[in-house]
This record gives C-alpha cells, sequence and structure tokens, in this order.
C-alpha cells in the first residue's frame, strides 16, 4: 500500500506547478482573543511572529488557512464560525512549532514517511476508516477535498503533512518522555482498579415543598447581589408591510401535468396514506389521485410564494427609488398609493425573535442591522410569504428596579432558598440520620427505612470500578467516590433533580506496587499525556514570548 502511494504521490508531485488559490476565513481576523491578530488599526504596521507578519493578509491566510487544511486533513472535520479563537491558538502554535523545527533543523520526511501521512490521513479515509485509493485518486484528478467547502490543491496537501511531521517532531522533543512519578501511577491506578460495592438512597427534589416567605429586605438583598441576571437586553422596533402568500394563489393556474411532475420531483412531501380498507393492487396512479388536492395546493402555494418575495422586492425598490427615510407622513403616502399597511411588533430582542414572524433567527438577526441609515430591511421569507422590516428605534439594555422585576426575583429567591434547604438542612439531617442508624447496628436498608420520613429510594450496585461503572448509576456519583472509605456514607449529592446518599458497602484496592502488570500499563498510558501537556506548556510560554515582542505599546 505504501508503495503505490509512494508512486502516485511522486508522479502526481512533478506536474504541480503552483499552490492554486487561498482558503477565505476572514472572520478568523477579528477575533481577537489573541493581542494584535486581526485589529484594524495595526494592519499597516509590522508584526513579526517568527517568519511570518501578522499585520500582513497574505501571512495571515496562509497560517489559517493551513491550520484549517491541517485540522481537516487529519480529522476530517471543518473549523465552524463559532470555533475561531480555538483556531487562532491553534494556527500560532502550528506556525511556533514549524519556526522551531528550522531552528532545529528539522528536515522533511521521506516520500515513504509522506506516504503513509497520506495513509492516515481521515480526509482519505474509507467510512471504515482505512485509507481509500479511489479517495485519494478523485480528489487527485479533480483537486477538491470530499466534505471540504474550500479550495485545496495536491500540493497544500503535500506542504500542510510535511509540516504537520516537522511540527510533531518538535512535540516529541519539547515534551520529552512524559516522566511520572511513582505516586502518580499508584493515585492512577487506584482510580480505575479500585472495586467498589455501593449502596445508594435518593431524595426527590421534585417532591420538596418547604414554606418559604421571603421579606422585603432579604429580596433587596437577593437583588442587589446579582442585579445582572435581571438585566433586559438591547431590543429593536420594528413595523414591518406583509406579502402572504395566500394573497397570490388566485392568481396561479397549474396544469394536471405540472402538479404530476410536482409530486414526482417531491415524494417526500407526499406520504402514502395510511389507507382504512388496503387496496388489492395498489398503484402510483391511486397514490397521486389520493394525494392529488394536497399537490395542487402545496404547488400553488411555492409559485405563489414566488410571487409574493417578488411583489416585495418591487416595494423595496420603490421605498429606495422614492428615497423614504422614515415611518413618516410620506411614508404614509406611499403606503397608500400601493395599497399596502404597516403591521407593528412589540420590541423584541435577539434572542427573542418574534412570534408573528414564525421566531425567525433570520429576521432578528436583519432587525438589529437597521438604523436611521438603514431604514428599511431587504425582502425576508417566512413561512406565510414575504416581509419588509422597517426600523423604529433600537432600545439599549438596562437594568430594571427591583418593583419592575419583583415577581421574578421572588421566585428566583424561593427556588434558591429550597435548593439551599435541600441540600443543607435536608441533605444533613438525612446523612446524620443514616449514620446514626448504621452506627446502632442497622444495616443500610434498615437505615433508609428508619429516615423514610423523607421518603428515600435505595439502590444496590454489585462490584464495579471506575472504568466500568454501571449504566444505571448517577453519573456524578463515581467522581465523587475516592473520598469513601468502607462502612461510610457520602453527604448528599444533589444531581439530576435528586439528593444522592451513597454508602460504600465494600472498598477492595488493587495491588499499587510495581508487581502489579497494570503499574507498568499505567505509566505507559500516563506518559503521552504528560508529554503533551508538557509541550502545550512549552509553547504556549513561547507564543506569549513572540507575540510580547511586537505588540501594540498599549497591549498589556
Amino acid at each position: 500500500m505504501i508503495t503505490w502511494i509512494q508512486r502516485n504521490f511522486q508522479h502526481h508531485f512533478r506536474a504541480i506547478m503552483a499552490v492554486l488559490g487561498f482558503i477565505s476565513i476572514a472572520f478568523i481576523f477579528t477575533i481577537g482573543s489573541t493581542p494584535g491578530v486581526g485589529r484594524s488599526e495595526t494592519r499597516s504596521q509590522s508584526r513579526p511572529f517568527f517568519s511570518f507578519n501578522l499585520a500582513s493578509a497574505d501571512d495571515q491566510r496562509r497560517i489559517f488557512d493551513d491550520s484549517r487544511l491541517s485540522i481537516f486533513l487529519k480529522y476530517k472535520q471543518e473549523v465552524s464560525r463559532s470555533e475561531g479563537a480555538q483556531l487562532e491558538q491553534f494556527a500560532l502554535k502550528r506556525a511556533a512549532s514549524l519556526a522551531l523545527a528550522d531552528q532545529l533543523h528539522i528536515p522533511e520526511p521521506s516520500e515513504d514517511v509522506l506516504a503513509s501521512s497520506i495513509n492516515g490521513a481521515r480526509a482519505f479515509a474509507s467510512p471504515s476508516g482505512e485509507f481509500d485509493p479511489n479517495v485519494y485518486n478523485s480528489f487527485r484528478e479533480k483537486q477538491v477535498l470530499p466534505g471540504y467547502s474550500s479550495p485545496a490543491t495536491a500540493a497544500d496537501v503535500r506542504r500542510v503533512l510535511i509540516d504537520d511531521w516537522r511540527a510533531e517532531q518538535v512535540r516529541k522533543l519539547l515534551g520529552g518522555p512524559g516522566y511520572i512519578l511513582p505516586g502518580d501511577i499508584k493515585t492512577q491506578l487506584a482510580r480505575n482498579d479500585t472495586q467498589w460495592t455501593l449502596a445508594v438512597a435518593s431524595a426527590d427534589y421534585a417532591k420538596y415543598a418547604p414554606v418559604i416567605t421571603p421579606t422585603p429586605a432579604e429580596l433587596a438583598k437577593f437583588f442587589a447581589a446579582g442585579p445582572a441576571r435581571y438585566q433586559v437586553p438591547d431590543r429593536v422596533s420594528v413595523d414591518y408591510i406583509s406579502f402572504p402568500a395566500a394573497d397570490f394563489v388566485p392568481q396561479i393556474n397549474v396544469t394536471d401535468a405540472e402538479v404530476r411532475a410536482y409530486y414526482d420531483a417531491n415524494p417526500a412531501l407526499f406520504p402514502k396514506p395510511a389507507a382504512s380498507k388496503p387496496l388489492a393492487r395498489p398503484t402510483p396512479n391511486s397514490d397521486f389521485a389520493t394525494a392529488r388536492p394536497q399537490v395542487e395546493a402545496a404547488l400553488k402555494l411555492e409559485r405563489a410564494q414566488n410571487l409574493a418575495a417578488q411583489a416585495a422586492s418591487d416595494i423595496a425598490l420603490a421605498l429606495y427609488n422614492e428615497k423614504i427615510t422614515g415611518i413618516t407622513p410620506q411614508l404614509d403616502t406611499f403606503l397608500a398609493e400601493h395599497h399596502l399597511a404597516l403591521k407593528s411588533l412589540a420590541p423584541f430582542s435577539a434572542d427573542a425573535p418574534p412570534a408573528e414572524l414564525g421566531s425567525s433567527p433570520e429576521i432578528a438577526d436583519e432587525a438589529f442591522r437597521l438604523g436611521k441609515d438603514h431604514f428599511f430591511s431587504d425582502v425576508l421569507a417566512t413561512r406565510a410569504g414575504s416581509v419588509i422590516l422597517l426600523w423604529k428605534e433600537t432600545i439599549p439594555a438596562y437594568t430594571p428596579l427591583l418593583s419592575e422585576v419583583q415577581t421574578k426575583v421572588a421566585a428566583d429567591y424561593t427556588e434558591a432558598q429550597r435548593q439551599n434547604l435541600f441540600t443543607s438542612e435536608l441533605g444533613k439531617t438525612i446523612h446524620d440520620q443514616l449514620v446514626a442508624r448504621l452506627k446502632a447496628g442497622d444495616t443500610f436498608d434498615q437505615a433508609v427505612t428508619a429516615a423514610n420520613g423523607a421518603k428515600l429510594e435505595m439502590k444496590t450496585f454489585p462490584p464495579f470500578t471506575q472504568q466500568q461503572p454501571p449504566k444505571d448509576l448517577e453519573r456524578s456519583i463515581p467522581e465523587k467516590l475516592d473520598r469513601l472509605e468502607a462502612g461510610h456514607v457520602s453527604d448528599m449529592i444533589f444531581s439530576d433533580n435528586k439528593g444522592w446518599f451513597v454508602y460504600v458497602v465494600a472498598k477492595k484496592r488493587p495491588d499499587l506496587t510495581e508487581a502489579n502488570p497494570q503499574f507498568a500499563s499505567t505509566r505507559a498510558d500516563l506518559a503521552p499525556m504528560v508529554a503533551n501537556a508538557t509541550f502545550e506548556a512549552s509553547l504556549t510560554e513561547i507564543v506569549a514570548r513572540e507575540q510580547k515582542k511586537s505588540a501594540p505599546a498599549d497591549t498589556p
């Protein structure tokens, strides 16, 4: 397999003359999580970062394009817009690793090693995870990576794989062997292989209903401790002109052939109806005949939506030509001439789009782009047709007075107190009762029965390790076990709307000496993690020092 890859790889790259195009990820230049990257005020300045200039658009594209491609080749996963800050950090660290590789004179990999890199790239793997020559051949011929939205040539892939290999050699050198202290191995071995036998009792928080009557002073103190949680966000107030598709349906005429073609082209929209009496021989024609009224209505509505969008576009153009810049008498005259009417929406925030327009996030986004200099929106599609938004005002965020939000403050205070009483007061009471009954010689189930004024439910679990906990064990319990010994009862663990009390029936520790075969395997498992942590810490410091050399004077 390696020979096949190498032969094709060498043959292919003799024909590559240049790197074609760059991947456009302009959004990353405005992330700003790292000083200097993407700051518009420094674009004309020099911001050296090893061999790159972070003030250069070309160097920025090179750093970030190669990093995106590196991630895709390794994981076959595109970096999304929301992951921009993470990509920025990865890209800077990758650039630093390559600068270190140059300083350490790390050569390029051999063609055999490079072929192995292609073999291991998920971007060229089959669904089963193995290298797929057909996927690679298709990329080689079409210069398009399946699943990757940006252009990437074979020359790009070769360069990135070479750089990734050199960066990996730097990681190995900086990370070192990953030395682990014997005490750390014992801690991890005890965590993984200790065998636990548990009994668990739980109290249902939903059934806990103490009487809580807050005083005005308590509410005022609670509100003053966190007024930001009640802040009213920025809101926008708009009117809109509606173009319902239903108004255009009477204008639509369709032929039988068009209805049938629409039915055949959209089978998922018209599933076969459940017949009350099965037909002896159902046919496509009989299915179509049954669904025909729905098909015709859907086709007409689709075409009516297109007419509604066109009518809205004509009005938007007319608003522009008439130079209408606000809700004024001129607008009133315009609407009367076109037999249109404004509809109003209550002010809404970006995360609470108006229900009247389908709670559409896109419509909310467009509304917040409007203002004095951008009075009306583009045509926006809704489920019912099309609309044009007209800006009235943008209302800035503010913190309300306690009197404005007193009902919500009271509800939040009551809930906070209820949870506090559940975990502290009730939790301590039940814990102390269980411990007292166990000391008196009761079994745990007897202790639970004696404390059943709290209506506890109990369940036992056979021996298990934290590596393979029971599926029905509350997921937060295993991480709380380390401090418990056999015969002990935990304090209340509040999770999943319940209060849990864990009783350790038995605790069997593993052999923590080097004679245990798991001692060596645990060391082997931990070493790469420690090495990687060492590398990441070192590289983070190197990146920070390099950035500081050319940071603007106002950057701390």
